[in-house]
């Protein structure tokens, strides 16, 4: 099975502590990672190495066929959906919110020049109807609340029909209705076999949506556990990535997590 994701022996290196400590690591093209583990156990590093916003300090990265170093990135990143807290901020307020994924075609954040077709149009409106947005499609960015947002991000990194889709904390700070709402669109994406490579980062087992493969346990830069989910995802495994007793339980493809008292 081609990879989309091939991390070899990596390590970044930063103020002389290893925040990713030899990584060794495959995402295949059909599957749909998710990685979890404490705050500061290298998760969103992992990200930005695969978005090639970073290169590693040592070891090798190859996405989708194509080793950082030896390429250009610029040449990479139009293959590459991402949607992050850090993207949400880079994006006008002002625009509208077919604007917003609109312009993903031309890997910018505010409509300026470009010269779009009515494919591009149509494409557009077709995604934000998957992402129950095309209601919202002249709303501006800034008018709409954390889950309308999020789910706009996903909807811009989905616009050029990505060959790998990295999500970081897709849910967080949502409530408890525009967090199962964005759970269940994200589950039936995953469940569709034309759905890219995927990689989400959370820190919660909660928010794992249903059709999600397999997962990467992070604690301190290293791998804790990586494989399919139904035989990694272990209450000693949290334990361990954790570093405190975790119970463990699942319900019709869902997850749940506490500490054992």
């Amino acid at each position: 099975m081609p990879s989309a994701l091939d991390f070899s022996d990596v390590v970044v290196r930063r103020d002389g502590r290893n925040i990713v400590d030899h990584v060794t690591w495959q995402v295949a093209d059909d599957q749909r990672w998710v990685v979890l583990g404490p705050n500061g156990a290298g998760k969103t590093t992992l990200l930005q190495l695969a978005d090639t916003l970073m290169h590693p300090t040592g070891g090798s990265v190859t996405i989708l066929g194509e080793t950082l170093g030896r390429t250009d990135v610029f040449e990479i990143r139009p293959r590459i959906g991402f949607a992050s807290s850090a993207m949400a901020k880079r994006i006008p307020r002002d625009e509208t919110v077919l604007n917003v994924v609109l312009t993903a075609a031309y890997s910018v954040t505010g409509r300026w020049n470009e010269q779009y077709e009515n494919i591009d149009e149509r494409r557009a409106l077709r995604v934000l109807g998957e992402w129950k947005l095309d209601h919202l499609a002249d709303r501006t960015f800034g008018t709409l609340s954390d889950g309308e947002q999020k789910r706009v991000q996903i909807a811009r990194a989905v616009m050029t029909d990505p060959e790998l889709l990295l999500l970081d904390e897709p849910t967080a700070s949502l409530d408890l209705g525009a967090r199962e709402e964005l759970l269940g669109l994200l589950s039936g994406y995953a469940s569709s076999p034309t759905t890219p490579a995927m990689v989400m980062v959370t820190h919660h087992v909660e928010e794992i949506p249903i059709g999600f493969t397999h997962v990467l346990l992070l604690r301190e830069g290293g791998v804790v556990a990586a494989g399919s989910i139904e035989e990694t995802l272990t209450a000693e495994a949290l334990t361990e990535a954790f570093g405190m007793p975790i119970s463990l339980s699942a319900e019709d493809g869902r997850y749940a997590a506490r500490a054992v008292a």
